[in-house]
Formats: structure tokens, C-alpha cells, sequence
């Protein structure tokens, strides 16, 4: 056999990192339940159809087929791909459940998802989001867009990173901007400003011109739109003095407002007004976020979403929602990457309990299961060797503490092996610092 070589864009974390993510996740998940966000999975395939028709391209998506597949059969597996993110997956879910669900319905979601797109530092073809959504039937107040990045900002200031800034901005200032300056076709003219930040604003205008037909005037206009940015509602008076009128973007300006103001209340510095923010997906229809870690800039969003007013919908019902995810495997792979983050110790054990000789092994186990019992992670000894490799044994793994049980009615004993102090315990009654407990995530 061959020597095994990584595949580009499926990461593997090695145990130390994988604990980092296991407590960025309980972190994360414990911030979105204290705002009552109740926990939900889906499959990872969905039909073929349902993932293409919400603005996505087919290059993305990774089938589903058997190897073995008969060639003269149905072909239903050929319309299966593995989901790209979990917000259609999520639209299709309410839809076949709406007559169980209690709307408004708030649900988070951490599950990994596929996408086939060139892997490079912070993208990945496999990785793991942690979403939030809140889905209505036919009418879902606008508040709760203001509520979406208050739970993002809560979530990540729980964890050991860098501070974020989350970009806000709305579709329907844009688009009722667009409209107001006479450009019929909005769609195009988001997709272009969408990557303002890649090719800069000369080749914007260009595409401007080529995609949606714009004039010289009017891809100055869109530009200078796009140029406006606050820390707070002032971002109003910037887009009233451009002089455009249109109800939508009248009504854009007043959601964006009362997001910012709502923001501004509750985490000062948190969220940014800015009007170049179009997310590229055409089922938004609100309020769009992206969100930047400070110092990472350069990588773009690493938490996105934004209002949806028609990505679910039955007969004449609609289920309007908005949300936003979280992509876990993004941030944490620019922060390993960046020796950023790291953990006391590489493994949950807190204590190794010696083992004397090889029949001795069953009070050595007694040891560790008085200990487990009350929440000390524990292990025994692989070995009976001398207690110098034992406690080098523990050092290696980075182990904290080795148990020694008494001999011929001795007491037992327990050694720091940090910093060489040995005392008398018992296993019934001693337990570490807290700090020692559990790995500790910085």
C-alpha cells in the first residue's frame, strides 16, 4: 500500500485542536440556546433540483451516486448532492413540517457541509457552519433582523479570538438606490458590487457597464453608495445626500437604522453600517451581514447571512426568515494557521494513577474510578514500569497529576509533577484546582 497523502480541502485536526473545537462549538452552542435557539440536524443530501435553484451553480455541488449503480435503473441517486450550506436544506425542512412547527420557529444547526470550490487558507471543501435562523409564516418582523447580530457578537466574545466587526447592510437600500439612478436590473448590479473588494472599483464600473448597463453617471452613483460606511445610523444622512429618492430604498434605510441603533444599545463598536456589502446569493431580500475578524481581514467574512423572504414557500404561503452562520472551520483554520489559539494540555486526562506492580492493577483501577466518579478525568498507567517513566509517561502527554496508591497500608499520595509538590489524598475527597480540571482553551 501506498503512503496515505492528504486531500486538499478535507482538513484533519490533530487532538489538540479538535478539543480547541470542541469548546469553540459548546461555547457557541450554549449562546445560541440562551436566546432560545432550540438544536436541529438535517440529512447532508438533498434532490439536485433543490440546491440549484436559489442562485447557485452546479460547479459547487458534489453528487451523489453509487459505485455500483445499475445503468439501466432509475436514476434518482443521480439527482442527489451533498449540501452546500444548511440554509436550504433548513427552508425545505420547515416546508415539509410547517403543520408540526410553532412559528415564529428559531432553530441553530452545526452540522459540516461540501462545497466544491479551490481550496486555500480558510476555505475548505468540507467544513463545519453553526447557523441561526428565525423563520415566520407570511410576515416576519424586521426586529429580528436586528437580533441576529447580537447573538453572533455574544457567541464569539465568549471565545479567546481576535474582537469582530460585523458589516451590515440592506438589499433594499441597494436596490431601491439602483432603481432611483434608473438601472432596471439590480441583480447584476449587486453581483458586481459583491466583489468590489476583489477587483477593485475601475473594474466594478466596468461590469457595471457590460452586465447591467450602466452609464458613466451611473456607475459613479452605485460607487459612491458603496463607499458609504458608519459605525451607527449616521450612515443615513450620507445616503439621503446623494440626492436619489425610491420607496424601497426609503424603507431599506429605516431597517438598516433600526439595526444599527439596536446594535449600537447593546454592544457598542460591534456592528458597521456598510453599503458595500451585497452577498452575492439572490434569496436575500433585507438585511445582509458579513462579519471580519479583526486582523484577518484579508480572508473576508468568516460569519455571513442576511434576511430571506422567498426561499420557502407553499402554494400562496410564504415563510419569510432570516439568519446567519457561523463558518467554524474557516475561523479556526486562519487561527491554527496563525498559532493563535492553544490549549493547556493535548489531552482531557487530569490524572495518571500509578501502578506498582502488575497485580496491584485492580486498586489502581479502584483509584481511577473513585476519581471519575467525581469528575476527574482519569487514567491508569499502560505499565507497571519504575515510577520515573510512569511520570514521564504522564509529562509527555502533558497529564498534570500521577496518583500513587499506598503500599502495604500506606496512604495514597498525589504528585504536581509541574512543580514536584506531593501530598496525602484520598480518592474520595481530593480534587484538583479548578484550573487543572479540564483543558484550559487560550
Amino acid at each position: 500500500m501506498s503512503k496515505p497523502t492528504p486531500i486538499s480541502g478535507f482538513p484533519e485536526w490533530t487532538p489538540a485542536q479538535r478539543m480547541i473545537e470542541q469548546f469553540v462549538l459548546d461555547r457557541i452552542r450554549a449562546t445560541f440556546e440562551l436566546y432560545g435557539f432550540a438544536p436541529l440536524e438535517t440529512r447532508a443530501v438533498e434532490p439536485l433540483d433543490q440546491l440549484l435553484r436559489k442562485g447557485e451553480t452546479s460547479k459547487e455541488v458534489y453528487l451523489l451516486r453509487r459505485l455500483q449503480a445499475d445503468a439501466d435503473g432509475p436514476a434518482g441517486d443521480d439527482s442527489l448532492g451533498l449540501h452546500f450550506d444548511l440554509t436550504v436544506p433548513f427552508a425545505r425542512y420547515v416546508l415539509e413540517n410547517a403543520g408540526k412547527l410553532q412559528f415564529p420557529f428559531r432553530r441553530y444547526q452545526i452540522q459540516k457541509v461540501w462545497r466544491g470550490e479551490r481550496p486555500q487558507e480558510g476555505r475548505y471543501r468540507e467544513f463545519l457552519q453553526a447557523d441561526i435562523d428565525i423563520v415566520d409564516r407570511d410576515t416576519l418582523p424586521a426586529h429580528y433582523e436586528a437580533e441576529m447580530p447580537l447573538v453572533i457578537g455574544d457567541a464569539l466574545r465568549s471565545l479567546p479570538i481576535p474582537p469582530v466587526r460585523i458589516q451590515v447592510n440592506n438589499r433594499k437600500i441597494c436596490e431601491g438606490f439602483y432603481r432611483g439612478v434608473g438601472l432596471t436590473e439590480p441583480e447584476a448590479v449587486l453581483r458586481a458590487v459583491d466583489k468590489l473588494d476583489k477587483i477593485g472599483p475601475a473594474r466594478v464600473a466596468e461590469l457595471l457597464a457590460e452586465t447591467a448597463g450602466a452609464s458613466e453617471a451611473q456607475a459613479k452613483a452605485v460607487l459612491a453608495l458603496a463607499e458609504i460606511s458608519a459605525p451607527d445610523a449616521s450612515f443615513a444622512d450620507a445616503v439621503r445626500a446623494l440626492g436619489v429618492d425610491d420607496p424601497l430604498l426609503d424603507t431599506g434605510v429605516a431597517e438598516l437604522t433600526a439595526v444599527m441603533e439596536t446594535a449600537v444599545a447593546h454592544s457598542p463598536g460591534l456592528c458597521v453600517a456598510d453599503l458595500r456589502i451585497a452577498r452575492g446569493l439572490d434569496y436575500y431580500t433585507g438585511t445582509v451581514y458579513e462579519t471580519q475578524l479583526v486582523g484577518y481581514e484579508r480572508f473576508g467574512s468568516v460569519c455571513s447571512g442576511g434576511r430571506y423572504d422567498n426561499l420557502a414557500s407553499s402554494g400562496t404561503v410564504r415563510f419569510p426568515g432570516v439568519g446567519i452562520s457561523i463558518g467554524v472551520t474557516r475561523l479556526l483554520g486562519l487561527l491554527f494557521g496563525a498559532e493563535a489559539l492553544s490549549v493547556s494540555r493535548s489531552v482531557p486526562t487530569c490524572v495518571l494513577v500509578a501502578v506498582g506492580a502488575e497485580e496491584d492493577r485492580a486498586a489502581s483501577n479502584a483509584v481511577a474510578e473513585a476519581l471519575r466518579s467525581r469528575g476527574v478525568p482519569t487514567e491508569v498507567s499502560p505499565s507497571a514500569a519504575k515510577f520515573g517513566k510512569q511520570i514521564r509517561y504522564a509529562e509527555r502527554r502533558g497529564i498534570p497529576y500521577v496518583w500513587f496508591p499506598g503500599a502495604e497500608g500506606a496512604g495514597d499520595e498525589v504528585k504536581d509533577i509541574r512543580s514536584g509538590e506531593q501530598v496525602a489524598a484520598a480518592a474520595g475527597e481530593w480534587m484538583p484546582p479548578r484550573a487543572d480540571l479540564k483543558p484550559l482553551v487560550s
